[in-house]
């Protein structure tokens, strides 16, 4: 047993949506917490032997939008304490409001079970350009959004308090490893976003902060998750590009500047204590081999 785990609960966690963000994350507590017993639900086949191998349980769990598996296995699933929703919004072009009935499935199972403390993966993508600082008082309703569901699918979830602790976190572009910046910009002509701050998060410090929560204790709030620098996508661009070799992209001359935001993480800051591994998206570290699940 580690000292960690001699000082925190022990605990029962499932990560519904155990992928690019939910796998190493999972694995990480298992480094940090021996003890703790950790599931993770996937939708590949192929995945659940590598889950095996880092001994986290795996579990086969379609969602689509509703959970289509014998009832014995959700059980299993949902019979945790803690649970971590990992799940990114995709649209559905035959069902309108997809994501929406993926949570109302997934708040119907809550509702069966034990569980007691939620994380919920948001995103910062639901603030609007307010072309300013940006607290996570300034959307709390759908019509305030830029993603309308996903604040719907927030609402659902903090809906089950105060019976259950929710926490809401609204990550900031998730980066870091495999996902860089310039190989999707790479040899692109006159972009005119050059002089937008960025809002990212490296996915260590992401998974980093969730930890903390998770040691410290899960609280009825909502979270901006970002990397405190926020330099400008030409800079993050440029420096990307020349650390891979790419064609970096040229940038328009423009006396109109383009609507942007900056989310603060400040809040976050004030209910934890935690070191950035990457506190600048220009010293983030990324590796071209693949950091999938």
């Amino acid at each position: 047993m580690s000292d960690k785990d001699s000082k925190v609960e022990k605990k029962q966690i499932s990560i519904l949506g155990c992928g690019w963000l939910g796998f190493p994350l999972a694995q990480r507590i298992q480094s940090l917490h021996s003890t703790w017993q950790i599931k993770g639900s996937t939708t590949s086949v192929a995945k659940i032997n590598t889950f095996v191998e880092n001994r986290i349980e795996g579990y086969l769990l379609p969602l689509n939008p509703t959970f289509d598996v014998e009832s014995a296995k959700l059980h299993s699933f949902f019979n945790v304490d803690t649970l971590i929703i990992s799940l990114p919004p995709r649209l559905h072009k035959h069902e309108p409001r997809f994501y929406v009935k993926q949570i109302d499935a997934v708040i119907s199972e809550i509702r069966n079970s034990r569980i007691r403390d939620i994380i919920f993966i948001s995103s910062t993508g639901i603030y609007p350009e307010l072309n300013r600082i940006v607290m996570e008082q300034d959307v709390k309703t759908p019509e305030e959004s830029a993603s309308p569901d996903m604040v719907t699918a927030e609402n659902l979830l903090t809906a089950l308090r105060p019976d259950r602790n929710v926490t809401i976190l609204r990550l900031g572009g998730l980066l870091g490893y495999n996902r860089i910046p310039g190989k999707y910009v790479q040899g692109q002509k006159d972009m005119a976003t050059g002089s937008i701050p960025v809002n990212y998060i490296h996915r260590d410090d992401a998974a980093g902060m969730i930890i903390t929560i998770l040691e410290t204790g899960i609280v009825n709030e909502t979270f901006n998750i970002v990397a405190p620098i926020h330099t400008t996508r030409r800079e993050v661009y440029e420096t990307s590009c020349a650390q891979f070799g790419w064609e970096t992209p040229t940038f328009a001359d423009s006396n109109i500047k383009p609507d942007f935001k900056v989310i603060s993480g400040a809040k976050f800051d004030h209910h934890y204590k935690y070191d950035f591994k990457f506190p600048d998206p220009l010293k983030f570290y990324y590796s071209l081999e693949d950091h999938s699940a």
